[in-house]
């Protein structure tokens, strides 16, 4: 089974993390990212949703990252899984995160690697690396600053703290808040009804 499902509706694909129970991001997950991504470059597909239930990612897979770190500063799972939001990021059509329960770390980042973000009322989000004595990277330390200003960002990266939906919302960082059974729902009903979005 792979740990990203890829699935399409009408013009819009749903990239759904499955790595129970928080999507950890580890190799193998980054791996199927790398396949959806390239399914969703099919010109059938006009827009993408990333999304993932209970949670959207809770941050990379620690115990994956401490065996292959070893006396490196850098590991290959955040070389290739900064490689793959970039391919994302880059995807010539709207890419929304649809975000519940936690997007930490690395979920974040795989957050603001989208184009938008839509957050469920049970959500929370932050870079909490630096409690690990590390930073976040997989681009977040250039994407949250771009997009909700220096001073947030750095508050968030160096306190390493998690904020919810209001704050989020007022910061920036999100472009809605929904109730989470709503929230696929509601990222797909945008989508489908900008007309720059899904329309040839």
């Amino acid at each position: 089974m792979s740990l990203v499902e890829f699935s399409v509706e009408g013009a819009v694909a749903v990239f759904t993390l499955n790595r129970p129970p928080v999507n950890a991001l580890s190799e193998g997950l980054t791996a199927d990212l790398e396949v959806a991504i390239a399914r969703a470059a099919d010109s059938a597909v006009r827009a993408v949703v990333v999304t993932g239930s209970p949670h959207f990612a809770a941050g990379a897979d620690i115990t994956e990252l401490q065996a292959a770190a070893g006396a490196k500063d850098e590991t290959p799972l955040a070389f290739r899984l900064s490689a793959a939001l970039l391919s994302l990021e880059e995807l010539p059509k709207p890419v929304v995160a649809a975000v519940r329960g936690f997007a930490l770390g690395g979920g974040l980042e795989l957050a603001l690697a989208c184009d938008f973000r839509y957050l469920a009322e049970d959500a929370r989000v932050g870079l909490p690396e630096i409690k690990l004595g590390i930073f976040p990277g997989a681009g977040g330390t250039q994407r949250l600053p771009r997009l909700v200003g220096l001073q947030p960002a750095l508050m968030l990266m160096l306190e390493g703290n998690s904020v919810g939906p209001a704050e989020a919302l007022k910061m920036g960082l999100v472009h809605a808040v929904v109730p989470a059974d709503q929230l696929l729902q509601a990222a797909r009903k945008w989508l489908l009804e900008s007309p720059d979005a899904v329309q040839p």
